[in-house]
Parts: structure tokens; sequence; C-alpha cells
């Protein structure tokens, strides 16, 4: 999900670091119900405050009180926010936390320290003026935004109107930010302006109601008159073309007239004004640990040569006769491996995510309730985009979504969809946060945010390994199709790091992970394009599957008998996101508990 840019609150809540201390040791005597009622109160102001000052993030959460407007990026309305952060910041460091019960003190932490890493990253200002990655950003966040939105009738369709009126403005304000950015040296790297202004162009089709800002005038429901929706629909393609298409070809004439001659061949941070502390920090943030980078790079040569060995073993176990890359090249070209459509694609996609919901209830003791869905991602985004999943709303109105790269059918084996499936939806992505939405026992900002990217992926990868303890790769190709995405995960700790802390070129990382993993090279550029332009940001899987491999080898040899799997699977997920350190903390307090349950 790409929200880091239409909406502030990504900082606060989807893409902060927030702190890794684990909590400290519970107080004598029982909660005080003044200190208690304090911290909640803070909560619930602050999270409502949150959905007025970043109507996408509320959006995005489900909140449609604010579907009709864009947040205020000026100078001004940002000072403002860093304001009342400090505000927020000061008023929870008054609560006596050692009057709190343990979950309480948990939650303060979090906040407490969520708060204080957006405002450690507000001196970045360079850093923070890049509006476009590769897979998301300005260019491409308002269509996903409208595909969030409900349309069932008038007055939906008025809050989509009034965004579509407000666009203009914001992209003047985006554009402004950017501008700023040039002025301190900051500009996305070539590469990424290309591809960005290739999901711009895939946005401008000569007919307004082919375009992804139609989408939500097609979600009109048959029950309305068939005049009504006429003419919502006349006024949605009016606005498009009014508003919305002059808008994103002036953001497309920035970039490619203003930007894109400025860009620089390569991103690493190494080559930017303070770049080096800005990789620093983000190495921080989305590992939640305080390695470096030249130690996580070290763990990602070891892990790489690890699973390569077992990917070399599956190899030979098909008989086949031929090197690696020999191998690689046949998976990828013999017609055996591929569907002969995007709604084959689409449909066997659907199989395997309904084959794993019967495998949940033997790896979980709780199960979520909340429903998912597999749909194409937005086509815009290219063949080459990777496939990700969008949460549902917490009122559970909007199902999570795990979005397949219907476009890219030619280039997609069957033997690599199992263990995407088990990443992004189950037991991956839709499991773990689904469940988080459920625990009412939690604050909002746990169970709906937290943005802690080490946990979020490494739980994923994770489960990706799950299955396969199942028997769900139930042939050579779909496990070595399982061991190459782990391969893959292992090789970005390499390049993200290669990159921004050594200075690698944009070839040299393409060329390092094509040859160590095998995947398709075009698939590859599209990645190393993604670190380049959203750095750190792939260091969390590897290192939070690590983490919780290590968790889960200490949970057996202290419990012995005792360990029950699916119990250690929800103490895993029952808390939602957090810090590895804090779920280190956790989880070492629930194999005391479990050591002294009675079986």
């Amino acid at each position: 999900m790409q929200l880091r840019h239409f909406g502030a609150a990504c900082a606060l809540f989807l893409g902060s670091a927030a702190a890794w201390a684990a909590p400290a040791a519970p107080a004598a005597g029982r909660p005080d119900p003044a200190a208690t009622r304090a911290l909640h109160t803070l909560f619930e102001r602050q999270w409502e405050d949150s959905a007025r000052r970043y109507p996408e993030w509320a959006t995005w959460r489900g909140d449609h009180r604010f579907d009709d407007r864009l947040q205020d990026v000026s100078p001004a309305v940002e000072h403002a926010n860093t304001v009342q952060e400090r505000r927020w910041l000061a008023e929870a460091r008054r609560i006596p936390r050692a009057r709190l019960a343990a979950a309480d003190r948990v939650s303060l932490d979090l906040f407490v320290e969520q708060r204080e890493r957006h405002l450690a990253a507000l001196p970045f200002e360079g850093w923070r003026s890049l509006r476009i990655e590769a897979l998301g950003g300005v260019q491409s966040e308002f269509s996903s935004l409208l595909r969030m939105m409900p349309m069932s009738g008038r007055a939906d369709a008025a809050k989509v109107l009034a965004r579509m009126a407000a666009l203009p403005h914001r992209i003047d304000q985006e554009i402004a930010l950017m501008r700023r950015g040039l002025a301190l040296g900051w500009v996305p790297a070539r590469p990424v302006l290309e591809r960005a202004l290739a999901q711009i162009d895939a946005q401008l089709p000569a007919d307004a109601g082919a375009s992804p800002f139609f989408e939500p005038w097609r979600r009109l429901p048959p029950t309305l008159p068939e005049a009504e929706r006429a003419a919502l629909q006349a006024e949605g393609r009016d606005a498009i073309e009014r508003q919305v298409l002059p808008a994103m070809r002036r953001l497309r004439a920035f970039v490619a007239d203003d930007y894109l001659p400025r860009a620089p061949a390569e991103g690493s941070l190494v080559h930017y004004p303070d770049g080096q502390r800005v990789y620093e920090m983000l190495v921080r943030e989305r590992t939640t640990t305080t390695l470096g980078a030249r130690e996580i790079h070290e763990i990602g040569l070891r892990e790489l040569t690890k699973i390569r060995a077992e990917m070399d073993q599956v190899k030979r176990g098909t008989g086949f006769d031929g090197d690696f890359a020999a191998f690689v090249h046949y998976l990828n070209t013999d017609p055996k491996f591929f569907l002969g459509s995007s709604d084959a694609l689409l449909e066997r996609y659907q199989a395997i995510a309904k084959r794993f919901d019967a495998e949940m209830p033997k790896l979980f003791a709780e199960l979520p309730r909340a429903a998912y869905g597999v749909r194409g991602m937005p086509a815009h985004m290219g063949a080459d985009a990777a496939e990700f999943y969008e949460g549902g709303a917490a009122d559970g109105s909007r199902p999570g979504w795990f979005n397949a790269n219907l476009v890219g059918w030619r280039q997609q084996p069957s033997w690599g969809m199992q263990t995407l499936v088990a990443h992004e939806a189950v037991p991956g992505h839709h499991l773990q946060g689904g469940r988080a939405l459920e625990l009412k026992a939690l604050p909002a900002f746990r169970r709906e945010g937290g943005g802690y990217t080490a946990y979020v992926e490494g739980w994923a990868l994770y489960a990706e390994t799950l299955m396969r303890e199942v028997g769900a790769y139930d042939d050579p190709y779909s496990l070595f199709g399982h061991l190459q995405w782990q391969a893959f995960r292992a090789a970005r700790l390499v390049v993200d790091t290669g990159i921004h802390s050594q200075g690698w070129t944009r070839e040299q990382a393409i060329t390092f992970m094509v040859e160590r993993t095998g995947v398709d090279r075009a698939f590859v550029a599209s990645e190393v394009d993604r670190y380049t332009s959203d750095p750190g940001q792939a260091l969390g899987y590897m290192i939070g599957r690590l983490k919780i491999d290590e968790l889960r080898a200490r949970a057996e040899k202290r419990l012995g008998p005792k360990f029950d799997l699916r119990r250690f699977h929800n103490a895993l997920i029952d808390n939602g996101e957090l810090p590895l350190s804090t779920l280190e903390s956790l989880i070492d307090e629930w194999i005391a508990a479990e050591s002294r349950r009675r079986t």
C-alpha cells in the first residue's frame, strides 16, 4: 500500500519506526483508574484528530466522514501539524507510566516513540521532499484512493466530486514541495522518474471514461434508476476532464520538463546531501533494530548462500540436466508453466487462496473473521509491478484485497504463485492484519496502524515458510518458487545496503539479483528502482523473519512438550504490529506463562 505522500499520517502510522525498547517490568500495585482514563482519552482524541488532519488515511482505514477533502500539505499547515504532534508528545509524557497496566504501558511507549520518530525526521527536509517512488507516490495515489471510496449513490458521488475538485490545488502543493527539493539537491533517480511518467501516461487516455479515475462511477449500484446513474456518470466524466486530467498533465509536465533533466542517473543516498544520515535513520526505522548497514549486508550474503544451496538441491531433485541458469530459463520459458490468460491467472490465485484457507485451523488457535478477496491491480502500475495487499476497513465494510498483477500474466509462472498467496493473503498479511483489527482491547492506533515493516513483512515471509510445513508446495517446482522468493528477500539485504551505503550502481544491483536468485530481469529492474526510491523498506522482510524464527526456536526449546504451535502463532499476532524487541519481550513473557500452564 502506498500512502507515504497522500497523507502525512503515513509518517506517523504507516511508515514510522517507533520504539524498539522492551517494555519495562510491571509496576507493583493495581493500575490507577485516573491514569488509565487519561491515557485512553489521549489515544481517542489523537485518533480523531488524525482523521481530520489526514483525510486520505481516514478513508483507507474505513472512516468515510472526510471523503470530501484532501490533506493540506502547505508549509503553514504542516507546521501546525508538527506543533500538534509536539503537544501530543508532551501530554503523553505527563501520564504516570508506572500507574498503568502492562498492556497500557506498551501502548504508551509506542505512542510516545511514534511521535519522537516523526519529529526526528523533520530536519531532513530534502528527503521529505521526495514525493515520487517507483511503485507509488503522488503520480498514482489519487486513483488508488478512489478505489477505497464507497459509491452507493448521490451522497458518495458528491464526495468523490469534491475530492476531484480539490486535486488541482493538491497537485500544485506537491509540485511546490518537489521544487523545494530541487533547490536542496534532492531529486529521484532518472529510472524512477521514467517509471512515474509511464504510470502517469497510463492514466491519461483520450477517453476520460477509460481512465482509472472513472472507476468509482463504474461501481454505482444497479439499483439506482438508469437516468440517475447516467447523470452521475456524466458528472464524473466532466470532473475528470475539467479537473483531474489537467492536474495530472500539469504534474507530468513538471516531471518531464523540470524534474527529469535534473535527475541523477543513480539514486544511492551516498550521493545526496546528508544522505548517509538519512539512510542510518531509515535502517533503524525499517528494521526496528540497532543493526548497521554493514551487518545487514553480511546477513544477506549468509542467508542467500544457504537458500541458494537448497535451491540447487531442489533443482537436482527434478532430474534437470543443466546448470542453474539453464534451469531458471526452462522454468521461465516452458509453456507448461504459464496460464493462458489474465482470467486464468486470477482463477488460479483464487483457487490457491481457497485451498490455503482450509489449512489455517492447523496453524492458529483463533482465526480472524475478516474477509478477503483476490483481484487485479490497476493496469497503469505496469506488467512488472509486484503483487501487494490492501487491508480491509476496521468496521468490516470493505474486505482485504490481494492485488494480483493480471496485466503481466504472460510473465507470471504458475510455480511462483503459491508462495505469493501465502505472503499477501493467508497466513500472511491478511490474516495478521485481519486479526489485528479484531483486537478490541487495544487502542485503535495499534489495531489499524503501526507501520513496523520488520514485523509486518517479517511475519508475511515467515508465513510463506509455514505453508511449506503443511505441504502446500506439493511439487518441486512450487518449492523452488518458494525458495526463490526467500532468496530474493535475502538478496534485498545485500542490494539495498549495497546501493545506499556502498554506492552500488543500478546495473550492479540488477546483475547481482538476477545471477543469485534467477528472478526475471525486468521484474528485478522494477524492484531495484523500488529500493532506490524507498530506501530501507526492503530490509524488514528477512530481518523480521529471522527474528520470528529465533523466537520460535526459543519457545520450542524452553517449553518442550508444552509447546503448542497454534498458540505460539496467536501470541505472535495478538498484540498488533510491534517493534521486534517489544515482540521479543512479549514472547518471553508468553513462554513463561505457558511453562506454568497446565496441559
